[in-house]
């Protein structure tokens, strides 16, 4: 393997390139190799045995020296073997030095290895061995992973246990779902990273849930993914039981996402008028149900014979999940009529589709702009459910248009919002009623007589 230099290097003392310089200095030293055997043999004769003997001499006088040419700029890679000569010391040609220091953050040194919109983690410690194997990766377009850290964690320790639970349980869920994940359980491993799953018991779940009281939300989250990573934990042998199961959650009362009414929908349409991308945004998510990541996706190629069809990113590796396939009302097919649409109907305005974090961070613009603070794109399919279940809808034309695979949060929007209407019809059926025939069993203060 190549030992490289500083970028600083020699050649830029002597003012010549490393393609001339290289060859230069290899000729200099095969001559005063060879001018020391000479020299030799002149003193004390041409004797076979003397030759050989003051050829070996000079051979090791040489490897002394190439050790201490590597030792001298990096003392750690005086151990690396060095198989080439002395040549062999300078950068290869033609190439220059990609490798950029950046602190991280917290603070510590870290290099990187960066060229034409390719980048890789080198370490800490330049000139390392593991530096250079990184390097020689990095060049050949291919990155060291799940190796960051690995020589530091703690056998049976909860960074051990992140690490497994990472390996084997986020390859079955969405990229989006484990961004979730991770905010929730990097938090976790940072803190007590170090200890020992095995020593993890109830008190000690206790005490995590008291310290994250004031977000009882997210203390619930926790509680939950560190449920399943005690499930790993008693599958791997490294704990007898679960503690998380003897810890109760938080009673929360919050209804999540605010459902947007018509008054607030019919203020964002007056803010942000037709073929305008709010606008197409707005009544692609209030006449689809579908979520940002579903959205952000469709295009001309979901349409067929008037209607949308789509399957839900959330749902398409469950085998219960289905595929989504509604009419086109109206005022979408309006609304895409007025703009021009290559693949999507959310793209920007160079034709690039967008991002569900693009769509979130724009929506929340729009909506700031229209003065609807507590409104969000969440809440857009949070509204379509209320108007099915207020115009009398049942759960199961609810989760036909919102792709949802539970019957309880059908049920739910249901109770919720149809509420009104069920109490207006319960009303009803007292009009043009004789109370008195429908009473029976009257106290005897009330039997005519």
């Amino acid at each position: 393997m190549p030992i490289r230099s500083l970028p600083s290097s020699r050649s830029a003392i002597l003012r010549l390139p490393d393609w001339l310089l290289t060859p230069i200095c290899a000729f200099i030293a095969t001559l005063a190799a060879t001018a020391m055997v000479w020299l030799v043999a002149r003193l004390k004769g041409s004797a076979p045995e003397l030759l050989v003997l003051a050829g070996i001499a000079v051979l090791f006088f040489f490897q002394s020296l190439q050790s201490l040419a590597q030792f001298w700029p990096r003392p750690k890679c005086c151990n690396r073997s060095s198989s080439g000569s002395l040549a062999r010391f300078s950068r290869p040609t033609g190439r220059r030095s990609c490798e950029k220091p950046y602190p991280d953050r917290h603070g510590k040194r870290r290099w990187r290895y960066r060229v034409k919109g390719f980048s890789a983690e080198l370490g800490t410690v330049f000139g390392s061995d593991e530096f250079y194997s990184r390097y020689d990766e990095a060049e050949n377009r291919s990155k060291t992973k799940g190796t960051i850290g690995a020589a530091r964690t703690i056998a049976g320790s909860i960074d051990d246990l992140v690490a497994h639970f990472y390996k084997l349980h986020f390859p079955t869920i969405q990229q989006n779902t484990r961004a979730d994940y991770r905010s929730v359980i990097e938090p976790l491993r940072l803190k007590h990273g170090k200890k020992r799953v095995a020593q993890l018991k109830v008190p000690h779940v206790m005490a995590l849930k008291a310290e994250m009281s004031e977000t009882p939300v997210q203390a619930n989250k926790m509680l939950k993914r560190l449920s399943q990573m005690m499930d790993l934990a008693v599958q791997m042998e490294w704990a007898t039981a679960n503690p998380v199961k003897g810890v109760k959650k938080y009673r929360v009362t919050t209804e999540g996402f605010h459902t947007w009414d018509e008054g607030e929908i019919a203020r964002f349409y007056e803010v942000h008028p037709i073929g305008t991308p709010a606008h197409m945004c707005m009544t692609l998510m209030l006449y689809t149900g579908a979520a940002k990541v579903d959205a952000v996706k469709m295009g001309p190629a979901n349409v067929k014979i008037g209607r949308i069809e789509y399957r839900r990113q959330k749902t398409k590796k469950n085998p219960s999940g289905v595929i989504v396939d509604i009419p086109m009302h109206p005022v979408l097919i309006k609304a895409i009529n007025a703009q021009c649409v290559t693949f999507t109907y959310l793209e920007t305005g160079q034709g690039k589709a967008r991002s569900r974090k693009g769509l979130g961070t724009s929506m929340r613009k729009w909506c700031d702009k229209a003065g609807l603070p507590l409104c969000s794109s969440h809440g857009l399919r949070k509204a379509i459910c209320r108007r099915i279940a207020e115009a009398k809808g049942t759960p199961f034309e609810i989760m036909s248009v919102s792709g949802q695979v539970i019957l309880a949060m059908a049920q739910k929007y249901c109770e919720t919002f149809g509420r009104r209407d069920l109490a207006d019809s319960a009303f009803e059926r007292f009009d043009g009623t004789k109370p008195e025939q429908n009473l029976t069993n009257l106290p005897a203060r009330f039997v005519k007589k």
